[in-house]
């Protein structure tokens, strides 16, 4: 049977500048603060809590790996947890272009993630019993993600 993907919701997140950590056995260490932001979908909306981050390591192939944990709060003010791990990558000039702040479509690079979402008893908790898979969009100062559950 082929799974089918539904959007859960769709994010915009505000970032701070990157915070470069330096050389290590893995690749370049940064981690991308997050400030903010919101999220809607068809079953939940609200926003995303401040205090957030995504670790990232660039790896010796220029893959970025990112591995992002933040907050979201529920319009009827439930918290949950994302705990969300992906690859971005593509064409050097294309990355070199997205590192420099500059808009570049989504469709001219690879950013996918799979999100854990854990939630409380309650209205939410058929979260814990689903897999997602995300694909984004990163800007100078702000991300786009969109977050479908597999069927």
């Amino acid at each position: 049977m082929k799974p089918e993907l539904q959007l859960l919701f769709e994010a915009h997140g505000v970032l701070d500048a990157s915070i470069v950590v330096g050389e290590t056995p893995a690749g370049l260490k940064r981690v991308v603060p997050i400030l903010g932001g919101t999220f809607n979908g068809p079953q939940m909306a609200g926003t995303i809590v401040p205090g957030g981050a995504d670790w990232q390591y660039v790896r010796a192939d220029d893959v970025t790996v990112v591995e992002a944990r933040y907050l979201l709060r529920t319009n009827d003010d439930v918290l949950i947890e994302v705990h969300n791990r992906g690859l971005r990558h593509g064409p050097v000039e294309i990355m070199r272009r997205l590192a420099a702040g500059e808009n570049v479509s989504p469709a001219d690079y690879y950013f996918r993630a799979t999100p854990v979402l854990t939630a409380p008893a309650g209205r939410y908790d058929w979260l814990n019993r689903h897999l997602f898979v995300c694909s984004g969009a990163r800007f100078a100062t702000a991300i786009t993600l969109w977050v479908y559950q597999i069927l």
